[in-house]
């Protein structure tokens, strides 16, 4: 079992000790899944304001439902549908501060507010995405962007 002292004074730390916990966590598992499980159960127990964090995995050319923590969630996402879906198309970081304002927007969960989704590329291949969601609009910003963003690089090799 882990067991983490996380207890960071600002964002930027708190993306720090979560980088180190999640190296700690994966860094001698093969398994792909378990560490996309333990990094679902990492965010969920820090990140503050969450009721959704999880992955979706790239399965022939759509999204499949991965490890997760809240609700049970959409099982598919076609490439480009929604915010997971765009990010995956693009390949770029999306932040969504207000999903009703998202053109397309899959409400798997009707509470979620706000959305951050990562893309997973490992050796130029994309693998997945990192998907985080909260019942508060506007609960993510660029730091918060950029720390999952972090995490995203440190684990891609380990879920490849």
């Amino acid at each position: 079992m882990y067991q983490f002292d996380i207890a960071a004074g600002s964002k930027a730390e708190l993306y720090r000790e979560l980088t180190r916990a999640l190296d700690a966590m994966t860094a001698n598992e093969p398994d792909a899944i378990a560490n996309m499980a333990n990094a679902a159960a990492l965010l969920w127990q820090y990140l503050p304001d969450l009721n959704w964090a999880g992955f979706y995995r790239m399965i022939g050319d759509e999204l499949v439902l991965g490890p997760f923590q809240g609700k049970p969630a959409c099982i598919r996402i076609p490439l480009g549908k929604g915010v997971c879906g765009a990010a995956a198309s693009t390949r770029a970081t999306q932040l969504v501060e207000d999903v009703n304002a998202f053109a397309g927007h899959i409400a798997c969960d009707v509470a979620s507010a706000s959305e951050l989704v990562v893309p997973i590329v490992f050796a130029g291949r994309l693998i997945g995405v990192l998907d985080l969601d909260s019942p508060n609009v506007g609960r993510f910003d660029a730091e918060d962007a950029a720390g999952c963003e972090v995490l995203v690089a440190l684990i891609a090799e380990r879920i490849a």
